[in-house]
């Protein structure tokens, strides 16, 4: 245990670096600014992936798993017999996503040195960076429910200030309270669940059962009691969990509480990079997968659930995506689609026959963890290339763009390269991870699996329609003889090269692994019985899988590589309602606004107030003025006059002896 020690610095490090900058950020220079930052984030790398190396490289247990270590735990806020706990929990999920959220904010962090240079507010800008990572990290490592919902709504306020960053706006402000708010709601449904199973479970924590090791002084976990919520009702646990679900769906933009993400694309696109592609938008993934045990356990039917949410949001947001123009909204909805494979993964991952659970029947348990990492640099490797585009022509439309790839070298070849693993092409990491998921939907239904596997197909299309649209295509010669485009600095191009080197790596090595039969890939760290899976690629599956996703690039090839696009004019005006609904995002926006303004507003919200003013008010108002005019009927007889007083006692004196000689 003494080997992870160090681990409460993941957590305190980048939350010194937010109080530093919060308080005396605006008495600093950019540069000393963004130094400190930066520099937390990378010790704070250097201790996650030293955590790692020693979790991964220490031995299993007896049953072949990797253990659960809690190095640090105490009683935050005693509860009867419950007690709510802070703590440090390590295990093969959140050393993993330790590796994931320390990188890709490390490589932001680094980024945003040439993408904000000279913004004012560059300072609030880090603290505020500094502020997320603390909460991300706080939320993957907790120990119990209820610290994961403190860290999880920590996580909310911080995307709030990142969006709303150019407050400036009215844009950003609309998107950051949107955000806000939509969260919120989604996270209401969270709390609910919280407290159901904590009422009924006596407990907080992830499962009922697994050899935990505890650090020295460290405060035990409460074990639950399964059997007192069965005997409430069997229905208890799996609304608990369902419950859950929805501030997950709300969190990881599900339909259709999605709303809030492609509008949170009016923040600086480097928190885009960071919160709206790698890690906040997973936070519902691994919600689900740190309940996973329960979800098997207790919600079996239940997961169907998560499947068919998670396979409507794919489609949709794929949809949407063919037929936008703002490039961030592309990669926002792409990300929306991209998440909702990993849910459908998660919600496939049921027993096999006669009800095992191994590592087989679940695949895509570890299918849908790998595709979050390997998703996370990908992701933000487009989102990051995207800035630099930004940052060049000054613009997110696609018609402001086209024959870059001459100007932008650099970024041209990692954005394509990112854009070959999101499509699932061999021997990049997307390959790897998004064939498994396809494998896993097969296995659960042949349905589930050609959707997805069409799914797949439109995500090829639509990011080489975008590729295209910004590399090839059309220039926009007079837009660029103002503004003649150029290769982002090296502080911008630098993480750029470091997550392309990531994706690549992993994609040759999983690649080959997969179809070899080697060892040492992902399902060696992250299985759904934590033993060691060694990946079989379905070779019918991935051959499918591959060239379908080769003809949709050739198709993306076909209408949008050239100078013109005759085919894509041709189809819009064939199906110009069509285009515009997906363009409009089949317009839920307006279906929520006419929900939330014309049915709860209208109809549940206004007699509430009216209630809320005639009724309850209006009791209120009659005790006090009961109360009042009381008083004032009482404060003749405090007049302070004494001869008042005289009059009065003789008079009661009078009164009482006539009474008594009456008697």
């Amino acid at each position: 245990m003494e080997i992870y020690s160090y681990s409460f610095l993941i957590l305190l490090l980048p939350a010194l670096s937010f109080v530093i900058l919060a308080l005396c950020g605006m008495k600093m220079s950019h540069k000393t600014a963004g130094l400190i930052g930066t520099t937390s984030l990378g010790l704070v790398t250097v201790l996650s992936y030293a955590t790692a190396f020693a979790y991964f490289g220490a031995d299993r247990l007896a049953d072949g798993t990797f253990p659960t270590i809690v190095p640090y735990n105490f009683t935050w806020l005693p509860l009867g017999n419950l007690h709510f706990d802070m703590g440090i929990l390590l295990d093969p999920i959140s050393v993993m996503m330790l590796i994931v959220i320390s990188t890709v904010s490390f490589m932001v962090h680094i980024y945003s040195f040439g993408y904000m240079h000279g913004e004012k507010g560059f300072q609030r800008y880090y603290a505020f960076l500094s502020l997320f990572t603390m909460s991300m990290l706080g939320l993957v490592l907790a120990t119990n429910i209820f610290q994961m919902y403190t860290f999880w709504e920590l996580v909310g306020v911080s995307s709030y200030l990142l969006i709303g960053f150019y407050y400036p706006l009215k844009p950003a402000i609309a998107a950051s309270k949107k955000a806000f708010i939509v969260t919120r709601f989604a996270d209401m449904f969270f709390l609910i669940g919280i407290l159901l199973f904590g009422y009924y479970t006596d407990s907080f924590s992830f499962s009922f059962a697994g050899d935990i090791v505890m650090g020295q002084g460290t405060t035990p976990f409460i074990e639950g009691n399964a059997a007192k919520a069965m005997a409430a009702g069997a229905f208890i646990l799996p609304t608990a969990l369902v419950l859950m679900f929805i501030g997950g769906a709300g969190k990881s933009a599900m339909f259709p509480l999605h709303i809030w993400l492609p509008d949170a694309m009016e923040g600086p696109t480097p928190v885009s990079a960071l919160i709206h592609a790698a890690t906040m938008v997973v936070a519902g993934v691994f919600q689900i997968a740190r309940m996973f045990p329960l979800w098997v356990e207790y919600a079996q039917p239940q997961m169907s659930i998560i499947v068919w949410v998670g396979v409507f949001t794919a489609f949709y947001a794929a949809a949407v995506a063919c037929a936008q123009s703002d490039i961030k909204r592309v990669l926002a909805f792409s990300t929306i689609s991209q998440i909702a494979f990993m849910m459908v993964a998660l919600g496939v991952s049921l027993p096999g026959h006669h009800g095992v659970l191994d590592n087989h029947a679940q695949l895509g348990f570890m299918a849908g963890m790998f595709h979050l990492f390997t998703h996370a640099m990908f992701k933000a490797c487009l989102f990051l290339g995207a800035g630099c585009i930004i940052h060049a022509v000054h613009s997110n439309e696609m018609s402001m763009m086209g024959g870059l790839r001459k100007y932008m070298p650099i970024t041209n070849i990692t954005f394509l390269i990112s854009c070959f693993a999101i499509a699932g092409i061999p021997f990049f990491s997307g390959f790897s991870s998004k064939d498994e998921i396809i494998t896993a939907c097969f296995a659960y239904s042949p349905v589930v699996g050609w959707i997805m596997t069409g799914i797949a197909a439109m995500t090829a299309f639509y990011m080489f329609r975008l590729y295209y649209g910004i590399f090839w295509g059309t220039e926009n010669v007079e837009a660029h003889e103002h503004h003649t485009p150029h290769e982002a600095p090296a502080t911008m191009t630098f993480p750029l090269i470091v997550l392309c080197v990531i994706t690549c790596g992993v994609g040759i090595y999983t690649t080959i692994a997969g179809f070899a039969g080697w060892g040492g890939s992902f399902g060696q760290f992250v299985s759904a019985e934590g033993t060691n899976y060694t990946i079989h690629f379905d070779t019918q599956i991935a051959a499918t899988s591959t060239i379908i996703a080769i003809l949709s690039i050739c198709l993306a090839t076909y209408i949008y590589k050239g100078e013109s696009q005759p085919i894509a004019d041709r189809l819009y005006r064939q199906f110009p309602r069509l285009h515009r609904a997906a363009y409009k995002r089949f317009y839920q926006d307006e279906i929520w606004q006419y929900v939330t303004h014309r049915i709860i507003f209208r109809c549940v919200s206004t007699p509430i107030a009216w209630f809320d003013r005639h009724v309850v008010d209006g009791t209120f108002n009659f005790l006090a003025w009961g109360a009042n005019e009381a008083g004032e009927s009482l404060r003749p007889w405090q007049s302070g006059d004494v001869r008042q007083y005289a009059v009065w006692f003789l008079t009661g004196t009078v009164a009482l002896t006539l009474i008594l000689l009456a008697i």
